[in-house]
């Protein structure tokens, strides 16, 4: 396996769009349900939990970053074959390929199950994952760029729902914020941890990275992407500690759609229900990234065509959707993946850092 990928010029594209990419792959289901979840465990410091998880976060942007510009123009396939050969590297890619299937399908099962409490009832979960399963497959199948400008499209085609939480804002008891840091710090803590579902994503920059010309410049428009969820995210979980007392909020699972609720209008009665459609926009952008991510990965270390590790994902993702039709079978595979992501996402990076800096030290000698 090569360690620097050679990217034709055609696939490039400018850093600009790691902005969309990285608060994209962090927007999505998740968003719905984070105000109940970290304040389960942080109570209304909430806001202080989502703040620790920015800072350590960024921390790890930086690490990643770091690493990667120790190569000519490396992915972290790339990265692993020269610290531990190509025959590990192949076995942690093998790794991100499965826990990118299972993140696509904890994203889908996710809002298939909103869509059919809210909208559908009687739908089947097997169709209505066969139809979003068909725009990834055919955005993939359009190369990166295609992948890039859907992502751009669906994030500006979206950002006009955070207008509906108007109402809710007036209507907020800021009593509900008070006292000011009244939780011990562990508890604060673990509602850092509780948020990590929701905060990950931003590890497709070890993939996405090759694809960047200006890479002097990704630093800023990363960090932005990062910012940008994290002040939504914030945004959203203020919201609803602030609107909603604190025995309703732990009763709702999705919270931030009941704050959509409340919003009237005189031409639509279930507002909500634009809300939830309009929310595909906000959710498949990461099916559409990981899905291409799997394919890059197995065209890198199994010289797999698109299409067969494409339709091999998905006929995967359709057989397994129809066993998730419980919430609590949702919830269980939401805190496997997140159990996960702690290992992969949040930990590696760092333990890959002083390897990279001994294996430069190494090739200086």
């Amino acid at each position: 396996m090569k360690i620097n990928v050679q990217i034709p010029k055609g696939e490039q594209f400018r850093s600009f769009y790691m902005f969309f990419i990285i608060a994209s792959m962090q927007l999505g289901v998740g968003l719905i349900g984070i105000p109940r979840i970290v304040f389960m465990e942080a109570g209304h410091d909430a806001w202080i939990s989502i703040l620790i998880a920015y800072l350590y976060i960024a921390l790890l942007l930086f690490v990643m970053l770091y690493i990667l510009r120790q190569y000519e123009n490396a992915d972290i396939l790339g990265v692993q074959a020269d610290l531990f050969g190509s025959f590990i590297s192949k076995v942690l890619g093998t790794v991100y390929i499965l826990y990118f299937i299972f993140y696509i399908l904890s994203t889908l099962v996710t809002y298939i199950e909103i869509i059919m409490v809210f909208v559908l009832p009687d739908s089947n979960a097997f169709v209505l994952g066969c139809m979003l399963l068909i725009i990834a497959i055919y955005t993939v199948f359009g190369g990166l760029k295609a992948v890039v400008g859907v992502t751009f499209l669906f994030f500006m085609f979206s950002t006009w729902l955070f207008v509906l939480l108007i109402q809710p804002i007036r209507q907020m008891d800021f009593l509900n914020f008070l006292p000011v840091m009244d939780k011990e710090i562990i508890d604060i803590l673990r509602g850092t941890i509780a948020a990590s579902y929701t905060f990950t994503g931003f590890e497709i920059l070890f993939f996405i990275y090759p694809f960047v010309a200006n890479k002097e410049k990704i630093g800023k428009p990363v960090f932005l992407g990062l910012s940008y969820f994290t002040f939504v995210a914030l945004l959203a979980t203020n919201i609803a500690i602030g609107f909603l007392s604190p025995a309703q909020l732990e009763r709702r699972i999705w919270a931030v759609l009941n704050l959509f609720k409340i919003q009237t209008s005189p031409i639509i009665e279930r507002l909500d229900y634009v809300v939830i459609a309009e929310w595909m926009m906000v959710a498949m952008p990461k099916v559409i990234l990981l899905m291409w991510c799997i394919s890059y990965i197995a065209k890198r270390i199994y010289n797999l065509s698109r299409e067969t590790s494409v339709y091999t994902s998905a006929s995967i993702l359709l057989i397994l959707i129809p066993f998730f039709n419980e919430h609590f079978i949702i919830q269980r595979l939401i805190d496997n993946v997140s159990r996960v992501s702690y290992g992969i996402v949040y930990i590696y990076p760092f333990l890959l850092l002083p390897l990279v800096l001994l294996k430069k030290k190494t090739r200086k000698k």
